[in-house]
């Protein structure tokens, strides 16, 4: 059984002109391939075939069917029927008598399970008495056969008929339209595109790092993984390891040199200052070795291009270690995909994605060793040299708590009478000749240290501060002494303070911090050497997919941008009817419709049905409407009606409201309610785009995980993208906005017809509930068919139908009216929504008959020599 699932498309044919084009097996193909193909669609598994046709052509195009029939297909082939006018001999010329022979007359062909026929005698398209339509008025054909082409009712109708004798019915519908006028439509379809393109602002622009915690593991482990390893960068037993050890014990002995210094014997002695400097003269030394060392480790740590296996195995010469990359690089693909998915989730648009990636590019890529030569200069002696004078440029800072230690001690000091008082001076010249002492002690060549005058000014304000205070108080001897005796000590306090900052500035200035700093951060570039070396196969190939990626993006974005530039208007006199009539696919017939056959006998188009379904709502265009009805049938020439329209069921070149007076070709069957568009609509239409963008990448994806995604790749992800956009934007206009495209998220949920449309799905909900009477429809058929009906009303099959968008809007307002649900067909298109009646005939009515083989080999062409034909001649005895 073909489920709707199966069947992507209905394949439409017009047999009441042109059949004789389809003849041969090889014509219905060719029909059938250049229909599907120009939607975008292979070949049918389960073919289904809407064929229009006149009672009296079932006999006559008995060849046509049996080759529709017979179409080769993995799966079963259903054809339905759809039979226009009356049937052979109900009229006699104008004066409605009725001849005796009213049956319908069928092939036996016809007869199958897989086959229905629906037979509407008249469309009954007009809505008043006096507006006499005819029985085949094309704007209500229009909508039938676009009813009918939609894949879930064309299978539930022949599920409905095969229910009925010999699978014929005559139809009765009540249709509710919901649709958007074409500039609005149009409109919002350009803002949805340009809101997924984005803007093009520059591919230099910043742009926010997507989080580490937001990228999909396989790109997280590539990110974060050079950076977390917890493993040492340099052997145990290597080179670099040694060369970083020497000097950095060279360093820790100038630090013992230097604790020694700070002390009162590196005061009074030199040796311990000699000492010092010898270490630091081999520090440099070992620091010179050690930088050479890094700048080999630098140079063959890959060329300009990236680092290489041959790059790493020179490393381990040295005595680095480079981790393994532990299966990081595995699922890069998965990973961008992934990332893809989620910020084009996030509804960012395709060029901001495409900032995104080439971010990611630029974090995940390795760079090569010769990229980090020039941070050696950091390093260089002379680096150490201008940061150690920089460090000895200005003596210490003395501290405000020495300052005071040797005021009090000058005070202390100072509390003598006359003669005494001349031991005051002994504070103030204690820090005089340890000034003289310690800058002598730390010359440098021939330029003594400078010391800070702060503590022999404080010494000698303090000292003259106690002779002040002795003159005034008169303070015995012992109290002088005293005082003295603590002023010393607390000189001696001062000074080794004092001693102490002027050993660690000179220590400074002659480099031990410096060439600390220089060791450090050269042991930093080799370890971060051996970090771009991690994994630098796989990152370097996912940051080339990741650009790949970005480019493919903004490739998608500027297809988007081409949709959605207007089109320029046709030139006065150069025809068309619109802004469209350039674009192929909105200017020719619709993708599921039929080419001109170019029939040498002059008959019209039996496939171009929008040309066919078109009308103008300008009563004047092209002369009087009815005048040229006769000659404008379905199939034949359809100027009066205006030029080809995008939909099956399109709206007039000027769009004017459906119902407009003597311009107004809708049927009474079918309702239009007309929206301007929900706050909802361009926000789901970009993202309808952005699912669709990521079906046409899914190939992509596939080519990225095998390592393939170069320029073939890229080129055919184009063209899919563009093909993709194209039968999103055919999608739109055939099948509504309410309808999701055919690639739509699983886990977001369509908004409401309201937040499309602007209308209200309650009109929607009352019509489908509505009591199958037989006031609710508008039979199809003519008064002397009526007569052929069955009288049974319980013998008519009903089949309700609506939007499948719209199903917990519809069951919601069932069960607030208290209506019983009963079982609904919820369509994927998104248009119609409304009740069939299918009404079978009376018994008796259809007469099977069997085709006789016709011995006439004259009248055959080439076409019928080249493959079995059965020409059918009927008589009476022949009828099943």
């Amino acid at each position: 059984m073909t489920t709707p699932e199966d069947a992507t498309a209905v394949v439409r044919l017009d047999l009441r002109a042109g059949a004789a084009a389809l003849a041969t097996t090889q014509a219905v193909r060719d029909r059938v391939a250049e229909q599907l193909g120009r939607a975008g669609l292979p070949e049918p598994d389960y073919p289904l075939f809407l064929v229009t046709d006149t009672p009296a052509g079932l006999t006559d195009h008995q060849r046509q069917y049996e080759l529709l029939s017979g179409y080769r297909a993995v799966g079963e082939t259903r054809i339905l029927v759809l039979l226009v006018g009356s049937s052979p001999g109900s009229y006699a010329g104008g004066e409605e008598a009725y001849l005796p022979d009213r049956r319908l007359v069928r092939p036996t062909t016809l007869r199958a399970s897989t086959t229905g026929l629906v037979w509407a005698g008249d469309l009954r398209s007009a809505r008043t008495a006096l507006d006499r339509r005819e029985p085949d008025d094309p704007a209500a054909l229009a909508v039938l056969v676009d009813l009918l082409s939609v894949p879930d009712v064309f299978v539930r109708v022949l599920e409905h008929l095969r229910k009925l004798p010999d699978s014929i019915a005559a139809p009765g519908v009540r249709l509710l339209e919901q649709d958007l006028p074409t500039e609005v439509r149009d409109r919002a379809w350009r803002d949805a595109l340009t809101r997924f393109a984005g803007e093009d602002t520059g591919a230099g622009d910043p742009v926010d790092v997507v989080p580490d915690s937001r990228l999909p593991e396989p790109l997280r482990a590539l990110v974060t993984g050079r950076d977390s390893r917890g493993q040492a960068h340099r052997r145990p037993d290597g080179q670099a390891n040694l060369a970083h050890r020497t000097c950095a014990e060279s360093l820790d002995r100038a630090d013992e040199d230097l604790v020694a210094l700070r002390s009162f014997p590196g005061l009074l002695h030199p040796a311990r200052r000699d000492a010092l400097e010898a270490d630091l003269h081999q520090a440099r030394e070992d620091l010179d070795g050690f930088r050479a060392l890094v700048e080999r480790a630098l140079q063959g740590g890959g060329g300009a291009a990236a680092p290489t296996a041959e790059a790493t195995a020179r490393l381990a010469a040295l005595g680095l270690r480079v981790p393994t990359a532990d299966r990081a690089g595995e699922r890069v693909g998965e990973g961008l995909r992934e990332l893809a998915g989620t910020l084009l989730g996030d509804g960012l648009a395709l060029r901001s994605v495409a900032q995104h990636f080439t971010a990611l590019a630029g974090r995940v890529e390795p760079v090569p060793g010769t990229a980090l030569l020039h941070r050696l200069a950091d390093h260089s002696e002379e680096s150490v040299t201008r940061g150690s004078a920089t460090e000895y440029a200005a003596p210490p800072r003395t501290p405000g708590a020495v300052l005071l230690t040797a005021g009090a001690a000058g005070l202390l000091g100072g509390l003598w009478q006359w003669p005494a008082v001349l031991a005051a001076l002994v504070v103030p010249v204690l820090f005089v000749v340890v000034a003289l002492l310690g800058a002598n002690r730390l010359r440098t060549g021939r330029r003594a240290a400078r010391w800070t005058m702060g503590p022999r000014v404080a010494a000698v304000a303090g000292a003259v501060a106690g002779a002040a205070v002795a003159y005034a108080a008169d303070p015995p001897l012992w109290l002088g002494g005293t005082g003295l005796i603590v002023g010393l000590g607390l000189t001696a306090e001062a000074v080794r303070r004092l001693w102490r900052d002027a050993a660690d500035s000179w220590a400074a200035g002659r480099g031990t911090t410096a060439l600390r700093t220089a060791l450090d951060g050269l042991d930093g570039l080799l370890a971060e050497l051996v970090r771009e070396h991690w994994a630098a196969e796989e990152r370097l190939y996912c940051a080339d997919a990741a650009r790949s990626v970005a480019g493919m993006l903004r490739a998608t974005a500027a297809a988007a941008d081409a949709q959605a530039a207007p089109e320029p208007l046709a030139p006065a006199g150069a025809g068309g009817s619109g802004p469209y009539e350039d674009d192929d696919w909105l200017s020719a017939p619709s993708a599921l419709e039929t080419p001109e056959s170019g029939a040498a006998d002059g008959d019209a188009d039996d496939g171009d049905w929008a040309a066919a379904y078109a009308w103008d709502n300008t009563p004047d265009r092209n002369g009087d409407h009815d005048a040229g009805r006769d000659d404008d049938r379905y199939g034949g020439d359809p100027a009066p009606y205006g030029a080809a329209s995008p939909a099956a069921y399109p709206a007039g070149p000027d769009d004017a409201p459906w119902e407009s007076g003597e311009g107004d070709r809708s049927p009474r069957w079918l309702d239009r309610e007309i929206g301007e568009g929900g706050p909802d609509l361009v926000a789901t239409l970009a993202g309808d785009l952005r699912n669709t963008a990521m079906a046409a990448m899914a190939p992509y994806w596939g080519a990225v995980e095998r390592g393939q995604a170069g320029a073939l790749a890229l080129a055919r992800t184009e063209q899919r993208v563009h093909e993709l956009l194209s039968a999103a934007r055919h999608h739109l206009w055939h099948y509504g906005v309410l309808a999701p495209p055919p690639y739509p998220a699983d886990h977001r949920a369509r908004t409401t017809a309201a937040g499309l449309l602007g209308t209200d799905s309650l009109r929607v909900a009352e019509l489908v509930g509505r009591e199958t009477d037989r006031g609710a429809v508008v039979q199809l058929s003519s008064p002397e068919q009526g007569a052929l009906l069955s009288r049974d009303p319980g013998a008519a099959q009903w089949i309700r139908f609506a939007p499948g968008t719209l199903q917990g809007e519809i069951e919601a307002a069932w069960r607030k009216s208290g209506s019983p649900v009963e079982e609904a067909l919820w369509t994927s298109s998104g248009r119609y929504a409304g009740l069939i009646r299918l009404t079978p005939l009376r018994m008796g009515v259809v007469d099977t008959v069997l085709p006789r083989q016709s011995t006439g080999g004259s009248a055959r062409t080439d076409a019928d020599r080249a493959e079995p034909s059965v020409h059918a001649e009927f008589r009476e005895e022949d009828r099943w």
